[in-house]
């Protein structure tokens, strides 16, 4: 007799439960956020870069190119029009209360600057020019080496003023008069090249120290200065400087000292020499 098999117990039954999640919703707005963290710092170190690579004269120039023009509004003066600009075109000329410089109503470019008004324009100003021939000139020789020390080159609100200051071991004239020394003469024509023919309005301004004059010998510290500074004049249009570039010639005796604490200390004697922006 045939034995029966015994049935096979059921398979278990497994559902397995897949959960499909689609990608990038996830929150990518993050992205975006860091993209302009990103940005934000490169501009801030770029500003940074520039702060520290520029002089102060370049970072003031570039913040009077980006700085807003000042536009006179003019109202009706076309026709019925009453509007901001009274009428007038955008890009039409200008009338500014100054003459600092041409353009349009959105744009005005400054006076001494290249390029057009698409292309903004960079400040040449003929007094840096001047400084720069003029270091040229003086370390081109070994006799002007050694006169540089004599020479101090300062940035005024008019332009650039150069000063030849006497010491212990250099006078620019001869005690008491106004006949040039012969050092003197070699700065006054390196000079005279550096500031070429062409350029702004020179004053020349001669100072003295408050030592006296001698009893009964004539003359004063006021008109000793102002004859020192005629005679700077006459050297440098002997050296080649035009007449009709001079504006002023001043005398001022001992009353501007450059060592207060000192009136006849060597140095308070020196001749100034402005040269216009």
């Amino acid at each position: 007799m045939a034995t029966k098999k015994p049935k096979e117990a059921p398979r278990p039954i497994i559902v397995k439960k897949v959960t499909v999640v689609e990608a990038g919703h996830h929150g990518g707005a993050w992205k975006v956020a860091y993209a302009d963290f990103v940005t934000a710092m490169m501009a801030f170190f770029l500003l940074l870069w520039i702060v520290g690579a520029t002089t102060e004269k370049q970072r003031k120039g570039i913040a009077d190119y980006f700085s807003p023009t000042l536009v006179k509004t003019r109202q009706g003066s076309a026709g019925s029009a009453n509007g901001l600009l009274g009428g007038s075109s955008l890009t039409e000329k200008d009338n500014l209360p100054h003459a600092g410089g041409t353009g349009t109503k959105t744009i005005t470019i400054p006076r001494d600057t290249t390029g057009g008004n698409r292309e903004g324009g960079t400040p040449i100003k003929r007094t840096s020019l001047a400084r720069e021939a003029l270091n040229r000139k003086l370390q081109s020789t070994a006799e002007l080496r050694k006169l540089a020390k004599q020479i101090r080159m300062v940035d005024t609100t008019e332009g650039i003023r150069i000063d030849m200051v006497d010491d212990a071991d250099f006078s620019m004239f001869r005690l008491g008069t106004t006949i040039l020394t012969p050092q003197a003469q070699e700065l006054l024509k390196a000079i005279a090249e550096a500031i070429g023919k062409d350029g702004g309005p020179l004053t020349v301004r001669g100072h003295t120290d408050a030592v006296p004059y001698r009893d009964g010998v004539p003359g004063n510290n006021w008109s000793l200065s102002a004859g020192r500074a005629e005679a700077t004049r006459q050297q440098l249009i002997g050296d080649g400087v035009p007449d009709d570039r001079f504006k002023r010639i001043e005398g001022v005796a001992d009353k501007e000292l450059l060592i207060p604490q000192d009136p006849h200390d060597p140095r308070n004697r020196r001749i100034s020499i402005t040269i216009a922006n």
